[in-house]
């Protein structure tokens, strides 16, 4: 499927969550950059009242930055959205944190934002592919090589972010990438 039916699919599954939820379990790909909120009841403020990933509110914020991002590219902005949600600590969110720092140009900023992101979920196979392209960015290949093994045992050679991640490597040093 190409990037934009995925984008769709994505975002219809989400938009049918909050009404699914109380149904199902929600279980997370190790790479999903769109969580669904837990179950409601699952995480309580000191007060006992919902958080806001419960309410919707941190779900609907969330796509919001989302299309910010990958829809108009407007990267300064999903920063501010995305830390807006007060749950940057979420690897979801520190992955798309760093991103956005990453495409502009704000290497150093966007590798902190990484790291962040695996210490929350060393697992999280959409951090370890977009981290691998910031490596390959700056000319660490066998870094990103370690990132591209990380990929296929997390999700396989056969996955989106393993293809992405072997398709900047292939090129040559100095080649720009398009992603």
């Amino acid at each position: 499927m190409n990037k934009l039916a995925i984008r769709l699919l994505t975002l219809a599954i989400f938009a049918v969550a909050p009404i699914a939820a109380p149904l199902v379990t929600p279980v997370h790909a190790a790479g999903d950059d769109n969580p669904a909120p837990p179950a409601p009841g699952s995480k309580k403020d000191k007060k006992g009242k919902s958080s806001s990933i419960d309410n919707g509110k941190f779900t609907a914020g969330y796509r919001a930055a989302y299309a910010t991002i990958y829809d108009r590219n407007d990267y300064a902005s999903a920063i501010t959205q995305l830390k807006a949600l007060g749950h940057d600590d979420m690897a979801a969110v520190a992955n798309l944190i760093g991103y956005s720092y990453r495409k502009l140009g704000d290497y150093k900023v966007a590798q902190i934002w990484y790291e962040r992101a695996l210490q929350a979920d060393p697992n999280h196979v959409k951090t370890w592919q977009y981290y691998g392209l910031w490596q390959v960015e700056q000319g660490n290949r066998d870094s990103a090589q370690y990132h591209l093994n990380r990929i296929a045992a997390l999700a396989g050679t056969g996955s989106e972010e393993y293809r992405s991640l072997a398709a900047a490597l292939e090129k040559p040093p100095g080649t720009g990438l398009v992603y």
